[in-house]
């Protein structure tokens, strides 16, 4: 079982890895520098209901394996939509703008419940076969990030970095994931809906969450966290790219093979993700966020202070604290939605999650983000940016920083090791 949820996480994370990174540098080549933060943002936006809204109905209509084959599928198709728009716009692709975003919105809507959905699909398929989620989901989700990165580096090797060839590779790639998924164990479907309110069989009582003090807390500084995540995302390829204007630096292997360089990121997650178990019943889930926060104050606060000459050091060690800044809140704090939900609303928890995330938090995070650097960094100028783009890393470290005291303040939430 293990083996066959490892499949599925290599694919559902290699779909992303092979554009992710790289799309913001393929923006800023063909003239739309400074619109990456909008494509990114509508990641977030679809965020906001549609894994909410597929978890429901995994929940209720439609078992969760054959629904996560589902959007993949679709997924990829509007995805190789955008790259032939792309093809076909190869002079002038900026004037496509419209169409190109349209499409990734569409693309994007479809895949992002993918990953709530993912989770819910290991988490019944390990409890079918009686391991705990806590510890057998780790090493599992170990394999996504080792997807994402295999995805990266071919992007790079193959030279897709500002290609649209990037959302073919992608493309291709889902429609992989999803044939896969259809192999993987069905998972149940609350079939019993008479005498129940609307809500309950909508799974909008999932929302009832927020009754408790603890997880209202929780999903407040889950979107706060969130504003971070598509940040380096967004932004991190097209900064090490603009150091290409400075004669000192052009040549070095940061400049030229910055999705390699940024892939020290998600191997970092490799050996993060192994630490989560300890890390959960050991500190508990407050201090493990208090860490992946602080991680993150480090990961801006050292691009700010880096260069890609005898500063490569900072961007390395920024890469490698990444994987605790990422792990110990996104995937720590899907394991303790799970730990905390009934079964009856899992898969709408774990969208619910995913929406406060990567829906709200990042979509204000990404707009808020655009604002940033378009007030520091001239996209039209030729001459390099440099201490604008420093200037911006040290506005988001400032913030995270921020948001670090506020919730070891605020959030009261008492660990029981025995849990």
């Amino acid at each position: 079982m293990k083996f066959r949820l490892i499949g599925m996480s290599f694919l559902q994370f290699a779909v992303w890895g092979a554009y992710l990174i790289s799309m913001g540098t393929y923006l800023f080549s063909t003239g739309m520098g400074d619109k990456i933060g909008y494509f990114y943002a509508m990641q977030g936006v679809v965020a906001l209901f549609m894994p909410a809204l597929m978890g429901m109905v995994a929940d209720r209509w439609i078992p969760a394996q054959k629904l996560l084959a589902g959007c993949h599928a679709l997924s990829a198709l509007f995805k190789a939509g955008m790259g032939y728009v792309a093809m076909n716009a190869i002079a002038s692709p900026a004037n496509e703008y419209p169409l190109l975003l349209m499409l990734y919105a569409l693309s994007v809507a479809f895949y992002m419940p993918t990953l709530a959905l993912s989770n819910s699909v290991s988490y019944t398929a390990l409890e079918r076969v009686k391991l705990n989620p806590v510890e057998s989901f780790p090493s599992i989700r170990l394999f996504g990030t080792v997807g994402f990165i295999c995805a990266m580096i071919a992007t790079d090797v193959l030279g897709f970095q500002g290609s649209y060839m990037q959302f073919f590779l992608s493309a291709g790639l889902g429609i992989v994931a999803s044939v896969y998924a259809y192999t993987l164990p069905s998972c149940p479907v609350c079939k019993r809906q008479q005498g129940k309110k609307w809500t309950e069989i909508l799974g909008f009582d999932a929302f009832s969450l927020f009754k408790q003090r603890k997880m209202a807390q929780f999903f407040l500084f889950s979107v706060l966290l969130g504003v971070a995540l598509q940040i380096t995302n967004g932004f991190a390829n097209p900064f090490l790219n603009s150091f290409a204007g400075i004669p000192e630096y052009a040549d070095t292997f940061g400049v030229k093979h910055a999705n390699v360089l940024i892939s020290l990121s998600q191997a970092s997650e490799t050996l993060c993700i192994l630490l989560i178990p300890f890390a959960l019943k050991r500190w508990g889930i407050k201090r493990v966020m208090l860490i992946a926060m602080l991680c993150w104050v480090l990961r801006f606060a050292l691009f700010g202070w880096g260069n890609p000459g005898d500063g490569v050091w900072m961007f390395v060690l920024s890469m490698l604290v990444y994987g605790v800044a990422f792990d110990f809140f996104n995937i720590s704090g899907s394991l303790f939605v799970n730990q905390e939900t009934d079964m009856s609303i899992r898969s709408s928890a774990q969208g619910l999650f995913m929406m406060m995330t990567n829906g709200l938090g990042a979509t204000i995070g990404t707009i808020l983000a655009q604002q940033v650097v378009n007030r520091f960094v001239d996209f039209k100028s030729p001459l390099p940016q440099v201490e604008g783009w420093s200037h911006a890393w040290f506005v988001f470290a400032g913030y995270m920083l921020v948001v670090a005291l506020l919730f070891s303040i605020i959030f009261k939430y008492k660990h029981q090791v025995s849990k």
